[in-house]
């Protein structure tokens, strides 16, 4: 979300309360159905980031190590090392995410992900970087030019009221139409085929449950509604609630037609790399693919506190409060997926925002903030001063001591 998405939802959500009805929208899917809605014609595209059973990710994961080894031709030798690399939300703190990646381009040493996550902003930049440098000049583009009218326009004060959010999105999803196109799904789809793995976090409103999308499932099932799809998918991890509009699926549960709403997976989570309750290391033993594992992982914000003194009126304190909010789900996210890492043997990277970069933007998305930002990351990466190895709220040593002790008592 970005800087003023919280001052937004609680605009819409006092104006909603005031309201005597609703826009129409088509029967949401029944809670006792909803595990087993599907997006017809495009089968086992999608699941559920918190289910305890994980078959659908299992499966996934078995099915992409199988086509990696096709494309190398080996069934049983060893497998290269492997690359994650987690993209956070955060608005127009994007830039960051996108400088890094332009300048591990032009390092020389930017990996090719098997597994590249998004969520929000971060959606937004997933695709250009699991396509790779080809694609650097849309995120140098994007993310130092487009200012605010060119991702939302208002639509004024009464659409609190009258409408389902602030923002009309209209100019973001025509720039989606200009870069996502067929031959991006088509680029997408030969990449799949290769066992890498493009995943977008959204959140699914009627149920309040994270779902992560198949991005290459979707570009190879042939079906022709599949780059609508992908377009849906990449609008609808933006949607900030309120702020902008959501975004309706149509699914079909045992042959009756549903319609599912989806918003920003930043109202679950901020970012994701796998759920926890996926052991990695006791799957590549049972499916005989150990190998080297890096997880970078780039949060679109900073993660020291940031002081501001909050003036006395109802909408800036509660404002204030979701900033909050924000910045500890974004750091629960990063503790979460550093300890899940270490459990598996995954070697951890983090990548912030600098404390001390203090440009203020004058508006949501202010190219005068964003183009700053990208240059900073990329001095930041060039100068080998990006990557951590543990989140800040973290001591290396505490930690190796803990976790000795726990293995000594079990």
């Amino acid at each position: 979300m970005n800087r003023t998405s919280g001052l937004m939802f609680v605009l819409a959500v006092l104006a909603m309360a005031l309201q005597g009805c609703s826009l129409s929208r088509g029967e949401a899917v029944p809670s006792d159905s909803t595990n087993a809605a599907v997006v017809p014609g495009i089968p086992n595209c999608r699941f559920w980031a918190d289910s305890h059973r994980q078959p659908e990710l299992e499966t996934l994961w078995a099915n992409s190590i199988a086509r990696e080894r096709a494309f190398l031709k080996t069934q049983d030798g060893p497998l290269p090392p492997a690359d994650f690399l987690v993209i956070s939300g955060g608005g127009p703190d994007g830039a960051y995410g996108a400088g890094l990646i332009c300048a591990w381009t032009d390092t020389g040493q930017r990996p090719e992900f098997k597994v590249v996550t998004g969520i929000s902003t971060g959606a937004l930049t997933a695709p250009f970087a699991y396509l790779g440098s080809a694609y650097d000049h849309v995120l140098r583009e994007v993310y130092t030019n487009v200012r605010t009218d060119g991702i939302a326009t208002s639509r004024g004060i009464m659409a609190a009221i009258f409408d389902d959010a602030l923002e009309d999105t209209a100019p973001l999803r025509k720039l989606l139409d200009k870069y996502v196109n067929e031959e991006m799904l088509k680029a997408i789809a030969a990449e799949y085929a290769k066992g890498r793995l493009l995943l977008i976090g959204t959140t699914n409103l009627d149920a309040m449950r994270p779902v992560i999308w198949d991005i290459g499932a979707i570009a190879s099932s042939g079906d022709p509604k599949a780059l609508d799809v992908v377009r849906k998918i990449l609008v609808a991890s933006a949607a900030i609630p309120a702020a902008f509009p959501p975004v309706f699926f149509d699914v079909e549960v045992d042959g009756k037609k549903y319609q599912e709403l989806h918003v920003d997976g930043g109202a679950v989570c901020q970012s994701f790399l796998y759920p926890p309750h996926f052991h990695l290391k006791h799957e590549s033993i049972l499916h005989h693919a150990q190998r080297d594992r890096r997880a970078w992982v780039i949060r679109n914000a900073r993660l020291d506190p940031q002081w501001a003194s909050t003036q006395r009126q109802t909408l800036r304190i509660a404002a204030r409060a979701i900033s909050a909010l924000i910045a500890a789900e974004g750091q629960g996210d990063l503790d979460r997926m550093y300890l899940t890492t270490r459990r598996d043997g995954v070697a951890f990277r983090l990548a912030y925002i600098p404390k001390d970069f203090n440009v203020v933007p004058e508006e949501p998305f202010d190219p005068n903030y964003m183009r700053p930002l990208f240059e900073r990351a990329q001095q930041d990466l060039i100068a080998g001063k990006a990557w951590s190895r543990i989140p800040p709220d973290f001591d290396e040593g505490d930690f190796e001591r803990t976790l000795k002790e726990l293995t000594t008592s079990n």
